[in-house]
């Protein structure tokens, strides 16, 4: 058997149907990939819409895996100028390397940009082993000379797998609801504590009071005006809170083009024109929540659209789990759980490796300390104490 890996400036060296028997083979029954962020129209899109690509700091260099001929994995690998639109960021570690004399870009970054969501990303076909894809970035990031290669948002599995090839693991933490059986809101809400139960209904009321209406769009029933309204909230919204939307206006158009069965938008409503968004992909078992934007100022209609109405949705469709994005704290009131999150690097220089390491420990510590804080203050109901009068609104 021959193994040869190849790397590509574009994911349109690779056939559609290809890539996407290694990224999403449950595909092959006609449902949902399970992670939308890796299948080839997606990460098309991206490149498709000048959003990745020159000019960007984010340099497709896609990784292919054949043996004898037949492609048995990928990786989205990026080669990065900067460390900007990856949720686990390096920053210090740049300056470190470099006022120490080094030059810590370009790097190489197997992630989906701007896409904080984990997910596999050495995407080995049935049958074939992730080391081997592994294994083949590792000899790519030697060959090219780069600082360093990362793999962020990965999953614990690959990110065990990883260890033992000798990359260092990275842990972090986000928020994700769980349907634990709730059947409807209602029967979420019966699981919290009564003082957590009271404050989201009125947040619900008085955010559904202050527009006429709030649409779930996804399919066909998505049009331009909604696409149109739905980057102007984007563009707010990344003006206001990192200075640098990093999608372009072309991946909003090629997203109706190609990607409308993917994606979920809820649109708040006011005066027949819309106020508020909240954009979200669908994967066969999550619903993601990505973009949020509103040109109202309208109390709470950041948590209806984004946290609740998400809830409400996954539980009317059937998906056990919704991840809400990177950060905040604040959807642990709203019934959403920390959970670890993992990231792979390699560092060439052995001195410098060394010293990330050590702060690895230290930071993983940190992180489990954390979470386990924030899970042992959330909403949920901890069960009556003996002789304690029943929890009651």
């Amino acid at each position: 058997m021959s193994l040869s890996a190849r790397l590509h400036s574009s994911i349109t060296e690779i056939p559609a149907a290809e890539w996407d028997a290694c990224a999403a083979p449950e595909t092959a029954d006609g449902g949902r990939p399970l992670d939308p962020f890796t299948t080839h129209r997606f990460l098309l899109a991206l490149e498709d819409s000048g959003s990745v690509g020159p000019g960007t700091g984010w340099m497709p260099c896609h990784l292919a895996l054949r043996q004898d001929g037949r492609l048995i994995g990928v990786v989205p690998l990026y080669a990065k100028a900067h460390s900007q639109g990856e949720y686990i960021f390096d920053w210090a570690w740049a300056e470190a390397f470099e006022r120490a004399g080094g030059r810590y870009y370009p790097k190489l970054q197997a992630a989906v940009p701007f896409t904080p969501v984990t997910g596999r990303r050495f995407l080995a076909a049935p049958g074939t082993a992730p080391e081997a894809l592994i294994s083949a970035a590792l000899r790519a990031a030697g060959q090219l000379g780069v600082s360093s290669l990362h793999a962020t948002f990965c999953t614990a599995a690959e990110a065990q797998t990883g260890t033992t090839l000798g990359l260092l693991s990275r842990a972090s933490h986000q928020f994700h609801w769980f349907d634990e059986g709730f059947g409807d809101f209602a029967g979420f809400l019966d699981s919290l504590s009564s003082r957590k139960r009271k404050a989201i209904r009125r947040e619900r009321a008085a955010a559904q009071a202050g527009v006429d209406a709030i649409l779930a769009l996804t399919g066909p029933a998505l049009e331009a005006a909604h696409w149109d309204a739905m980057w102007r909230f984007y563009q707010d919204t990344g003006r206001r809170k990192w200075g640098r939307p990093y999608l372009t206006r072309r991946f909003f158009d090629l997203a109706a083009e190609r990607l409308v069965d993917d994606v979920l938008l809820f649109l708040a409503m006011k005066d027949g024109r819309p106020v508020a968004g909240a954009l979200n992909w669908i994967g066969r078992e999550a619903l993601y929540g990505r973009y949020w934007g509103c040109t109202a100022d309208i109390p709470f209609l950041h948590f209806e659209l984004c946290y609740h109405q998400a809830i409400d949705w996954a539980l009317a469709h059937g998906l056990p789990r919704v991840e809400a994005g990177a950060q905040g704290e604040h959807k642990l009131a709203r019934g959403y759980r920390p959970v670890e999150t993992h990231s792979l690097h390699w560092i060439a220089d052995p001195r410098f490796r060394a010293a990330v390491a050590d702060f690895l420990i230290r930071e993983r510590q940190a992180v489990a300390e954390e979470t386990a804080i924030l899970t042992a203050f959330g909403p949920f109901r901890r069960g009556p104490r003996p002789g304690a009068a029943p929890d009651q609104d």
